[in-house]
């Protein structure tokens, strides 16, 4: 599928100067990336993407930043018939093994069908937001590709230079 719109992220302020690095998830690993592959895990709301931020304890200080989004080639993971076709299925994307796996074999399920997906062409993966509280239909869209141009155009709105 295709994304076409705008996408939220709430940064750690460590990175607000950074919003288009990736550096976070590429230092630590994530759900959807080993440790060393860049990603930028973006929502469809402000609020998902506020949830996604604060998953445990108090709210912590946070950025939110914007921005407009052209992703030619995004894994829609709300498609169990093309997940099937991958051998994963909803129920193991969801698991919250994800770290111990990453901890005790290096790689979780989740991070190998990431590098799967990408080597197979597609820049990002549209899934479900597993944080707190969050509903069906709350989205994210990680990215692994992304750029100033087609096919993975992501463009931050920042038009006063806050970030700069």
């Amino acid at each position: 599928m295709r994304y076409e719109g705008k996408l939220y992220r709430a940064l750690n302020p460590i990175y607000a100067r950074q919003p288009l690095s990736g550096r976070g998830p590429e230092l630590y690993g994530g759900r959807f990336n080993a440790k060393g592959m860049p990603a930028l895990y973006t929502s469809l709301s402000v609020l998902t993407a506020l949830r996604e931020a604060n998953q445990v304890g108090s709210l912590q200080p946070t950025t939110l930043v914007s921005y407009e989004a052209d992703i030619e080639s995004v894994f829609d993971a709300r498609d169990e018939t093309a997940l099937h076709k991958l051998d994963m299925d909803a129920a193991a994307l969801a698991a919250a093994s994800w770290r111990d796996e990453m901890k005790t074999k290096g790689e979780a399920r989740t991070q190998a069908f990431a590098r799967r997906l990408l080597s197979d062409g597609y820049q990002g993966l549209m899934i479900r937001s597993f944080a707190p509280a969050a509903r069906a239909e709350d989205l994210n869209l990680v990215l692994w590709r992304w750029g100033d141009k087609a096919p993975c155009r992501l463009t931050l709105i920042d038009d006063e230079g806050r970030l700069s």
